[in-house]
């Protein structure tokens, strides 16, 4: 991949260091809670294009800037931060024309959203390594918890933290919902049991037509048949929806659905062979979902005996039900052709409805 960095489109001067591109994350423009504190959006070394905003929305880490200076004038109306909702309130030392938008206010990700028009690209090295192939990145990690602890402004100047699901995790879910929706073309559909059905299926049951009272779908294990006693029409069948990616067996004959990774350097979506609608998730998550890592007794290390393990405690989890993030999903709907069909314009105006009901 090429390596660039950005400098002030008139003067010249850098304004970062040099980074490599990548793949613009779900939680990019999510609301996480209220006084919440949350982390750094994009990794270090890293940039991404918002495809949504104006031509040359680029975001990247704060610690990767140089040669900035903040406009403390700016800055009002926030909370415990910045929130960049007066403009740019990063000026170029150099020109000290305002260049980039610090964010770092409660609730929301920690970047620096390059202004558009205000700086340009300057390539830097153009044999850098290529993007890493679907088996190195299966090889590099474990990909993201569903749940995390999660840092809250507390009274005076100390902090506290409660354990949730992750945010990243929600605004992939919002995401990925949408499609899922799109791809049901009004028709049931039914998850894998597992995390993916902790995360999808409760919404899908209570949008979309199914086979049980309440026009929610009964349990996985016992889907009724496309046709016999009791079925549901031809064109309601139950649509059904599977994992599917680098590293698992090739999707059952029978799926319609797919749940594939993206990569998290090129934004491409995994496309399988078959005929059928694919999914796009985050690959950190998508990892996860696909190769869930159970809590295991770890080596011990330090001053304990050889063979010893260690016998921590499991993560706590969530009191809570999972829900997927209302914002990225209206977001991520609105932007697909299906999104003009009455049904799913309908789930869109009344999207507060199944807010308050806890779906979202």
């Amino acid at each position: 991949m090429c390596s660039c960095s950005f400098s002030r489109a008139r003067a010249g001067a850098e304004l970062t260091v040099p980074l490599s591109r990548a793949a613009l994350p779900p939680h990019a423009h999510q609301t996480y809670g209220n006084g919440l504190q949350l982390g750094v959006l994009m990794e270090a070394g890293t940039f991404a294009v918002d495809p949504d905003g104006a031509p040359g929305s680029v975001v990247l880490a704060p610690g990767d800037v140089r040669g900035t200076r903040l406009l403390p004038e700016r800055a009002a109306g926030s909370c415990c931060g910045l929130d960049g909702a007066e403009g740019p309130n990063m000026a170029c030392d150099t020109c000290g024309l305002p260049v980039a938008s610090r964010i770092d206010d409660c609730s929301l990700w920690q970047a620096v959203w390059l202004a558009p028009g205000a700086v340009r690209p300057v390539l830097v090295d153009d044999t850098a390594a290529p993007p890493a192939t679907w088996a190195e990145l299966l090889e590099e990690g474990e990909g993201t918890p569903p749940f995390e602890p999660i840092a809250t402004w507390a009274p005076g100047s100390g902090r506290d933290h409660f354990w949730s699901w992750s945010p990243r995790w929600e605004a992939a879910a919002g995401q990925a919902l949408a499609h899922l929706l799109a791809a049901s073309e009004g028709r049931p559909v039914s998850v894998p049991d597992g995390w993916c059905e902790q995360v999808f299926q409760r919404a899908l049951d209570a949008m979309l037509p199914g086979t049980r009272p309440g026009g929610l779908l009964g349990a996985r294990s016992h889907l009724l048949p496309a046709n016999g006693p009791g079925a549901l029409p031809a064109d309601r069948a139950v649509r059904l929806a599977v994992l599917a990616g680098p590293g698992l067996p090739v999707p059952d004959a029978g799926a319609d659905i797919v749940l594939v990774p993206v990569h998290p350097q090129t934004g491409e979506t995994w496309t399988p062979d078959a005929a059928v609608h694919p999914v796009p998730l985050p690959f950190d998550v998508w990892r996860w979902l696909a190769f869930p890592r159970p809590h295991l007794a770890l080596p011990a290390s330090g001053g304990l005996p050889d063979g010893v393990l260690r016998d921590d405690p499991p993560a706590p989890r969530p009191r809570s039900l999972f829900r997927a993030d209302p914002g990225v999903f209206r977001h991520a709907l609105a932007r697909l052709p299906a999104a003009r069909s009455p049904w799913l314009r309908e789930i869109s105006e009344n999207l507060a409805q199944y807010v308050r009901a806890g779906i979202f």
